[in-house]
């Protein structure tokens, strides 16, 4: 395998899964029903550990799309930098996207290309973001190990199937870690911090007998 060398915030993945569809390889999900249908089997020994962090990723970055009020939608912190929405349209642009690299069909209607800045309502940018996110998994837990072991091209740079899953793991993480900072920068806690500050909070307002 070459170095893997991927331009910043997966080179966009625009251009990095416009080559696959328009040359699309040898489909091991191709015409599958549409991820939520597709019933998961249970993961075993590494897939659970990242099915886990998927939707560790999933959930914080939902709770954080439904905390910010949807007006903050459309801020950024400067000129040419993605807004609110636009980040948690990237992270579903990636998700949808990038399993057509392993030849699985993304929904009817997505459209790569500008698909980060094609929705302005807070509810249609929720839901994007709840279904790539199970699009991504379903894709991962239907592969086999022989599909995951199976080379693909991501711009030039040789990696295993395998390798492209936990590039949407590690890209969602990422960009989790941009919209906590976006919240916060716009006076939102992100709620499970808020919900653990309020625990701590009781606990050290109970009585001193009821902690014994």
């Amino acid at each position: 395998m070459t170095p893997f060398k991927l331009p910043r915030s997966l080179a966009c993945c625009a251009a990095l899964a416009m080559a696959s569809l328009l040359n699309p390889p040898a489909s091991h999900a191709q015409g599958a029903a549409p991820a939520a249908t597709v019933a998961p089997a249970a993961p075993a020994a590494y897939r659970g550990d990242m099915l886990a962090w998927m939707s560790d990723a999933q959930d914080k970055l939902e709770q954080l799309a439904a905390a910010m009020p949807e007006g903050k939608y459309s801020w950024r912190p400067a000129k040419g930098v993605r807004s609110v929405g636009e980040v948690y349209l990237h992270v579903a642009q990636a998700n949808f996207g990038l399993p057509g690299l392993m030849g699985v069909t993304a929904p009817a209607g997505f459209q790569l290309a500008g698909y980060d800045t094609s929705m302005k309502k807070k509810a249609d940018v929720q839901k994007a973001l709840h279904d790539s996110f199970e699009h991504m998994k379903s894709a991962f837990t239907a592969a086999s190990e022989a599909d995951l072991d199976k080379e693909v091209d991501l711009t030039g740079n040789k990696m295993t199937e395998r390798h492209v899953y936990m590039l949407l793991l590690t890209h969602a993480h990422e960009h989790l870690g941009q919209s906590i900072a976006y919240a916060r920068m716009n006076g939102v806690t992100p709620p499970w911090t808020e919900k653990q500050d309020e625990a701590r909070k009781k606990a050290m307002e109970k009585p001193a007998t009821e902690k014994k």
